[in-house]
């Protein structure tokens, strides 16, 4: 009976996923397309912010990020201010994620699909997700950290961004370096030792 009490008490703390804030400087999102068949044109971002859910495996896993499009820095003035007017940036300023379902190919690998928001259009959205880590952060303050890659895919003409179709390709991939941590914007909980904050 001891052993079947302790069992139960123990089952909701293995269940539960734990829910960690978006790390707006080491969350990286990354845009590639094509320049008129000469290059792909390389964008990336920072100060992504949102909500992860996360615990032991896919099952409870889900995600609702925004991304800050004025923040798109494809190398050169001129050209941000292109892609800004592109976008329409000044009405529809953000991007955003959330998560619907979560379907897993192995222990690190998963489908992540929901609905995507931009250029003031949401449609549905299928990412391939990679986990690469959950533990305690090796630096100050040490907080518990989720760390995942993401890749995805989608036609600009879609959202109603359809300027520029012999300049700028309508096929655009979405890759995102994502950190997640525990009491971001909080003080930092006391942590147990590495090993058994995995």
């Amino acid at each position: 009976m001891r052993h079947l009490l302790a069992l139960a008490l123990l089952m909701p703390a293995l269940a539960a996923a734990d829910d960690f804030a978006i790390d707006p400087v080491h969350t990286r999102v990354m845009v590639a397309v094509d320049h008129a068949g000469f290059s792909r044109a390389l964008g990336t971002l920072s100060g992504s912010h949102g909500r992860l859910v996360f615990g032991d495996g896919w099952a409870d896993a889900s995600v609702d990020v925004t991304l800050p499009l004025d923040r798109l820095d494809f190398g050169d003035a001129g050209w941000n201010r292109a892609v800004q007017g592109l976008l329409d940036v000044d009405r529809s300023p953000q991007a955003r994620f959330i998560s619907e379902t979560v379907t897993p190919r192995d222990a690190t690998h998963a489908q992540v699909c929901g609905r995507f928001t931009l250029h003031g259009t949401t449609r549905p959205l299928c990412m391939d997700a990679t986990f690469n880590a959950l533990r305690r952060h090796p630096m100050p303050p040490f907080r518990r950290t989720a760390g995942f890659s993401a890749i995805a895919r989608l036609d600009r003409f879609d959202y109603g961004i359809d300027a520029w179709p012999s300049v700028i390709g309508r096929d655009v991939e979405i890759r995102i370096e994502l950190e997640a941590s525990r009491g971001i914007g909080a003080p930092a909980p006391d942590l147990p030792d590495e090993d058994s904050a995995r």
